[in-house]
C-alpha cells in the first residue's frame, strides 16, 4: 500500500515499439539532427526529457532549428523574466502561423473532408492556399486587421480551416464553436469576445438526422451587436439568414496570399473551459507558442511528416481541432469527419481510417471499449496498414484498452495515450515511438514540459497520487485570458496554490521511470476519511465490465470528519436502448460484481455505499462528465441554476441526481 493507502500499481512494460518504428520516427531523425548539429547525443528518451527541460533554451531553439521556423525579424532571447506566469518567449521574433500550413507541395493532399451532411471534400495544399487568398482577400475588404475578432458557429469543415487561416493571416483572433452547441452557450463564449466577424450554417445532418440550427443563428446574431457583418456558409440543403454569403466572401481577387508578421505572443484564437462551474474562461494562445509546441508535438512525439495523414474526431468545440488543424504544419492531410462518428455502426472510424489511409489514428477510450467489448478486429477487418500511432486522449483508457490496441496492431503501431487540455493546447504527458508502452499508464511527461506531481507541501512526489504542476514555463501556455487586463484570473486560476509554479488541476501518480496514471479531476478528487481517491479509477475499472456502459462517483462529505457518502451512478448496457430492456443487467449480480471488482482491482475504500441506476450520465459537449455540478445539485443547488447548463449535451440530465440525493436523504 502506497502513503494514501491505496494499492500500488504495478508499472508493467505492455510492449516496446519495434525497432522499425523507432528508427523511422521523426524523433529519432531529430536526435540523428542533434548529433550531427549540436554535439549532443542521448541513449533513450529519458535523457533526452531531461535535457529538453534542464536546458528549456536550448531545446526550443533546437524545435525551432530543426522545423525550419520562418520569422520576419530575429528574436533577442529565447526565454525572458520570471518566475511564471511572468515570462516572454522568443521577444523580438515576428512570424505567423498561417505561413507555416500552407508553405508545402501545392500538390500534396493537405484536406480529406467527410461529411454527412454533403459529398467528401479534397484539397490540395495549392487548393487550399487559394481559398485561403481569396477569403483573406474577402475579410480586408471588410476592414479585418489585427486584433479584430472572427468567430465561427461552423462544422468540422474546410470552410472553417480556409477562414481560420484567412483570419490568422491578417493577425486577427479566431474563435469557434460547434453547430451542436445552443445559442445561451454560444453567447456564453462569444460574447465575451465583442467579435466583429460571425461565420454560420444553418443546419447539418447528425447521422440521418437533419438538425436545423436557424432559431440558434438567429438568436445568437442578435446577441452579438458588436458583429459588423455575418457570413453564411452553405452547407446541404438549410437555409441561412446572413448579411452576405461564402461564395462572396471567397470571391475571385487580385490580392497575393501574405501574411502579417505579428510579434510571437500575438494572439491567434481564444478556447473556452467548459463552463461547467461558471463562465467559460476564455484563453488566449498565441501564434508562436502553439507554432512551436504542435511542431513538437504533432512531429516528435505524434511522429507526423510530409505526406501523412492525421484522423481525429472532433468538432470545433474541442481544442482537437485547432491541433488538428496544426497538421498542415507537417505538410501532412488533416481528416476532417463531420456528423455522428458512431454512424450507421461501431465500426465507421475504422472504415474511415482505412479508406482514408491514417497514418495516425485518434480514438476515445470508449471508442475503444466499445469496439473490444463488440468482438470487432478493424487490423483483420480492414486495411490499416497504413497506420503507424494510435493516439488516445480526452478520458482515462483502462489497461483492457491497452491489451487490445496491441493484440489488433502489433509493435510496430505506437500506442500513444496523452493528457494535456485546453489550458496549453497540447499534451502535458504521452508517449512516442522512443517510449516503452506500460500497461494503463501514460509512458511520461512530454519533451519540454516540466512535469511532477506535487504534495501539498509543494514536494515532488513518486509513485503517490498528487497535484499535476508543470514546474518550468511552455511556449504554449495562455497569453493570457481575454479581458482579463491585469492577469488576476490568469494568476488565480493556475498559479494561486503553488506561486511561480503551473497547477493543471489534474490529480497524477508518477512511477519512477516516469510513466503516470491521470487520476481525475483534482477537484472532483474525493477526499474520503482523509484519503483521495481519484474518479478516473473507478471509471477504468466499472467501465470495462460488461453491464455497465457509462458511469459517474460523487462523494458528499460528512461535516463532521467522517467518511462521508460515496455514491456511484451507472449506466447500464442495454439491448433495446433502456435499462429495464437490458439482458446484461441484473440487480443483485451487477452490484455484487462491481463491488468485487472495485475491491480487488483498488482498494476496500473504493467500494460505493450507494450504486444507483440512471439512464444518462452528463457530459459536455465535448464529452467530459459533470462530477462538480451534479456534486453541487446533490447538495442542494437548482440544476436550472446552474451556469453550467448551457453546456451540457443534455440540459435536463442533473435533474434525476438532484431527485436521487432528496428521496435518499443524502441533501446536506
Amino acid at each position: 500500500m502506497t502513503d494514501s493507502g491505496q494499492r500500488a500499481p504495478a508499472h508493467e512494460v505492455l510492449y516496446r515499439p519495434s525497432t522499425a518504428a523507432r528508427d523511422g520516427s521523426v524523433i529519432a531523425d531529430y536526435l540523428r539532427w542533434l548529433a550531427a548539429e549540436r554535439g549532443l547525443r542521448f541513449d533513450d528518451v529519458q535523457s533526452l526529457h531531461a535535457w529538453s527541460v534542464d536546458e528549456l533554451e536550448a531545446f526550443w531553439q533546437s524545435v525551432w532549428d530543426f522545423f525550419g521556423v520562418r520569422a520576419s525579424a530575429s528574436a533577442r532571447s529565447v526565454l525572458s523574466g520570471g518566475p511564471m506566469p511572468d515570462v516572454s518567449w522568443f521577444e523580438g521574433a515576428e512570424l505567423n502561423y498561417a505561413e507555416h500550413c500552407l508553405r508545402h507541395d501545392v500538390d500534396a493532399l493537405a484536406i480529406f473532408a467527410i461529411s454527412q451532411t454533403r459529398e467528401d471534400v479534397s484539397l490540395s495544399f495549392g487548393d487550399l492556399a487559394e481559398q485561403v487568398r481569396r477569403v483573406r482577400a474577402g475579410l480586408h475588404r471588410l476592414g479585418v486587421g489585427p486584433g479584430d475578432r472572427v468567430v465561427a458557429y461552423l462544422p468540422n469543415i474546410p470552410e472553417t480551416v480556409v477562414a481560420f487561416l484567412a483570419a490568422a493571416s491578417l493577425g486577427a483572433i479566431w474563435a469557434s464553436c460547434a453547430p451542436e452547441f445552443g445559442a445561451r452557450a454560444v453567447l456564453d463564449r462569444f460574447g465575451q469576445l465583442d467579435p466583429d466577424i460571425l461565420l454560420v450554417v444553418g443546419g447539418y445532418r447528425f447521422g440521418d438526422k437533419p438538425i436545423d440550427k436557424s432559431a440558434d443563428v438567429a438568436a445568437i446574431r442578435a446577441g452579438l451587436p458588436t458583429v459588423r457583418k455575418t457570413i453564411g456558409v452553405p452547407y446541404g440543403d438549410f437555409a441561412v439568414d446572413a448579411d452576405m454569403a461564402w461564395d462572396e466572401i471567397a470571391a475571385p481577387a487580385d490580392d497575393p496570399l501574405t501574411f502579417a508578421p505579428v510579434p510571437f505572443a500575438h494572439p491567434l484564437f481564444v478556447l473556452f473551459s467548459s463552463g461547467t462551474t461558471g463562465a467559460p474562461k476564455p484563453i488566449v494562445h498565441g501564434h508562436g507558442g502553439i507554432l512551436l509546441e504542435h511542431l513538437k508535438t504533432l512531429g516528435l512525439h505524434w511522429d507526423l511528416r510530409a505526406g501523412d495523414r492525421l484522423m481525429w474526431f472532433s468538432t470545433t468545440a474541442w481544442m482537437m481541432w485547432n491541433t488538428l488543424v496544426s497538421t498542415l504544419l507537417h505538410g501532412a492531410a488533416a481528416v476532417l469527419i463531420d456528423g455522428n462518428p458512431l454512424y450507421p455502426d461501431l465500426d465507421a472510424q475504422w472504415r474511415l481510417a482505412a479508406q482514408t489511409r491514417a497514418t495516425l489514428v485518434g480514438a476515445s477510450p470508449g471508442l475503444i471499449s466499445a469496439s473490444r467489448a463488440a468482438g470487432l478486429s478493424p487490423a483483420h477487418d480492414h486495411d490499416l496498414s497504413s497506420v503507424r500511432q494510435i493516439g488516445v486522449a480526452g478520458s482515462p483508457l483502462a489497461a483492457e484498452g491497452f491489451v487490445w490496441i496491441h493484440e489488433q496492431f502489433g509493435d510496430d503501431v505506437v500506442l500513444n495515450v496523452g493528457s494535456g487540455g485546453t489550458d496549453v493546447c497540447s499534451a502535458i504527458v504521452q508517449g512516442s515511438p522512443l517510449h516503452d508502452v506500460w500497461l494503463g499508464e501514460i509512458s511520461g511527461a512530454s519533451l519540454g514540459v516540466d512535469a511532477v506531481a506535487f504534495d501539498a507541501a509543494g514536494e515532488v512526489i513518486v509513485d503517490d497520487l498528487g497535484e499535476l504542476v508543470i514546474r518550468r514555463p511552455m511556449p504554449s501556455m495562455p497569453v493570457g485570458f481575454w479581458g482579463d487586463a491585469d492577469g488576476s484570473r490568469y494568476r488565480d486560476t493556475y498559479f494561486d496554490v503553488y506561486p511561480g509554479v503551473w497547477r493543471h488541476g489534474d490529480w497524477v501518480r508518477f512511477a519512477p521511470g516516469g510513466s503516470c496514471v491521470i487520476a481525475g479531476r483534482s477537484d472532483a478528487t474525493l477526499n474520503r476519511g482523509g484519503v483521495r481517491l481519484g474518479t478516473a479509477e473507478f471509471y477504468r475499472v466499472v467501465e470495462e465490465l460488461p453491464d455497465v456502459t457509462d458511469s459517474l462517483v460523487v462523494h458528499l462529505e460528512d461535516p463532521d470528519g467522517g467518511p462521508g457518502v460515496l455514491v456511484l451512478f451507472v449506466v447500464p448496457a442495454t439491448d433495446a436502448g433502456a435499462p429495464a430492456a437490458s439482458a446484461a443487467w441484473d440487480e443483485e449480480q451487477s452490484v455484487a460484481r462491481i463491488t468485487v471488482a472495485l475491491r480487488s482491482a483498488l482498494t476496500p475504500r473504493h467500494v460505493p455505499d450507494h450504486i444507483a441506476v440512471v439512464s444518462a450520465i452528463p457530459h459536455t459537449k465535448t464529452g467530459k462528465k459533470l462530477e462538480v455540478p451534479v456534486k453541487r445539485v446533490m447538495q442542494g443547488s437548482d440544476p436550472v441554476e446552474l451556469a453550467a447548463l448551457s453546456s451540457l449535451d443534455d440540459p435536463h440530465a442533473l435533474e434525476p441526481f438532484a431527485r436521487f440525493a432528496r428521496e435518499r436523504g443524502l441533501l446536506v
